[in-house]
Order: C-alpha cells, then sequence, then structure tokens
C-alpha cells in the first residue's frame, strides 16, 4: 500500500486517516458550522494537520466541511454496514485556484455532465494533487489544464485561504462515498484585467462546459446560501437576475450564456442528481475570498 497522504498529529503523535474517517472530527470539530482551524505542514507530498501548533507548522489554515458530510454521518451510525466503503486507502489531497482578475472578479468553471465526480456543477479549476507536487504548482498546472491559462512570471501572488474536506457523493443519502478528498484553496491574484485573461482562456472540453467571471456581490449572496437547508432563499432586489457566461458548443467553438442567478444559489440536494449548482466546498471558498477582499 502507498504511503498515507495524510497524517494527523494527535497527542503528539503521527497517526494516519482511513478513507472512513471524517478529518474535520479526528481534529476535534463539533456539532457547529465551523470553521475550524488547524495547523499544517505539507513535505514531499505528505500533509501533516494538528489542532495545535508543532514544530514544522507553516501554516494555520481553517477548515471546514459541509454539514451532511456522509463521513461525519456514518460517525454517528456506528450500526451501519459499511461493506460497501473502501477501506484499503486513505484521504487523497487536491488544490483548487480561486483566480482573481485585478478588477476583482474569481473565475469559476462548469464541469461536464459526463465527469463521474461532480457533474455539471460550478467550482473554480482544480484537481488531484500528484506525489511531490507543490500546492502552488498543482494549482497552475491544473488552471492551465482546465483553462489554458499560463500566468506569466511575477505578475501575481498567492495566498493559502484554507481546506475543505470533500465526499463524492456528497450525501449519505446518495449512497456510500467513493471519493474522499481534502482540499487546498489557494487565491491567486494576478495583475491582468478580467478581459486579458479572457481573452486568452481556451477551456478542456473534456473537463469544463462552461465558465464565467464572479463578481464580489454575487459571490456573497452565492456564499451565505446555506446547503443542508431546504429552505429556498430569495434574491435580492440589489442582484442581477442572470448573468453573463461562456459555454462550449459541440463543435468546439463558444456562445454566450445568460447564466440565471438563482441557479447558482441552489444547495446540494438530498437525491442524487446533476442539477447544475455551486459545490458547497466552493462556497465556502467564496467566503474565504470575500474574508480576503475585506482586509
Amino acid at each position: 500500500m502507498a504511503a498515507a497522504r495524510l497524517l494527523l498529529r494527535l497527542a503528539g503523535r503521527l497517526e494516519s486517516v482511513s478513507f472512513t474517517q471524517s478529518v474535520c472530527g479526528l481534529l476535534g470539530a463539533g456539532q457547529g458550522p465551523g470553521p475550524w482551524y488547524t495547523h499544517c505542514s505539507l513535505e514531499r507530498g505528505q500533509l501533516v494537520l494538528s489542532s495545535n501548533s508543532f514544530p514544522g507548522a507553516s501554516e494555520r489554515l481553517p477548515i471546514q466541511r459541509p454539514p451532511f458530510c456522509p463521513f461525519a454521518a456514518l460517525d454517528q451510525q456506528p450500526g451501519v454496514s459499511r461493506t460497501e466503503l473502501l477501506t484499503d486507502r486513505g484521504v487523497d489531497l487536491g488544490v483548487a485556484v480561486i483566480l482573481q482578475s485585478s478588477d476583482q472578479t474569481v473565475l469559476l468553471t462548469r464541469r461536464t455532465c459526463t465527469l463521474r465526480i461532480s457533474p455539471n456543477v460550478w467550482v473554480p479549476p482544480g484537481g488531484h494533487m500528484e506525489l511531490d507536487e507543490e500546492i502552488l504548482e498543482c494549482g497552475l498546472r491544473e488552471l492551465r489544464e482546465e483553462s489554458g491559462l499560463q500566468l506569466p512570471q511575477k505578475q501575481f501572488s498567492c495566498v493559502l485561504l484554507g481546506l475543505w474536506e470533500s465526499a463524492y457523493p456528497p450525501r449519505l443519502s446518495w449512497g456510500f462515498p467513493k471519493y474522499h478528498h481534502l482540499i487546498f484553496y489557494v487565491l491567486v491574484m494576478s495583475q491582468e484585467s478580467q478581459q486579458q485573461l479572457q481573452a486568452r482562456i481556451q477551456v478542456n472540453p473534456n473537463e469544463v462546459s462552461a465558465f464565467m467571471w464572479l463578481g464580489p456581490d454575487v459571490a456573497k449572496a452565492v456564499a451565505a446560501t446555506e446547503d443542508g437547508t431546504e429552505t429556498p432563499r430569495r434574491l435580492s432586489q440589489d442582484l442581477p437576475p442572470s448573468l453573463s457566461a461562456t459555454e462550449l458548443k459541440d463543435n468546439g467553438g463558444t456562445r454566450p450564456l445568460v447564466l440565471p442567478v438563482s441557479t447558482l444559489m441552489r444547495t446540494t440536494p438530498n437525491t442524487e442528481e446533476n442539477k447544475e449548482r455551486v459545490s458547497a466546498g466552493t462556497k465556502f471558498a467564496l467566503r474565504l475570498w470575500l474574508q480576503h477582499l475585506g482586509r
């Protein structure tokens, strides 16, 4: 078996995390909404987390999971049979890039409906972190592979925003989870404008079916929608009814897309369906981005 990508420092000892365990739960997350804070270090592709500071820790970051996290739900149901769960693997690592233009808008992409994980969902560019890959290295690679954007050296800066515990399927009511990731959200602040970046975007049609730029006002409304609740949120009269996006055509070209803002306000449904929406992790990342803008 490959070496564990994720280790937790618990009571002074390093312990690996199994696929079925909630990382947030092991770090002492309670029943509240979070986020909680964790100290972390990443060396040679191995991430170490602890609720307390430790030698070698380079960052203290917020960490969160959705209120319907299936691993947390399983912890509350010890009698449930887990024979369908993958027990021979650990937790994988991923990176997602919140790309901010000089106009203070951020790039989101809609995953194609044919992908196995989170089809038809709006997310920032990102993906699996390879062994021995640095966080920013991974994020810039995924940005390049998904959007075609290669940022000029010395024309951007970056900040680690936080960590998100991700599962797919995202709810236990959809079935047992088959994927378990801890996602680094990294803010990459470009010195180029939205128009300059937009002109260079050439998305990967195997992964991306549409893309758009989100400003702070709409991002604030989207980030405030509570996943895990059944109450639909009313649109503020200050928000536009729709946004301009770009969609890929079947022949490989692009066309304008008028996207209702109400689509972005949808929450994760109780039953499995590929309804277009913004992922719960992306809403968390948008909240962190807005906090950073506020500073």
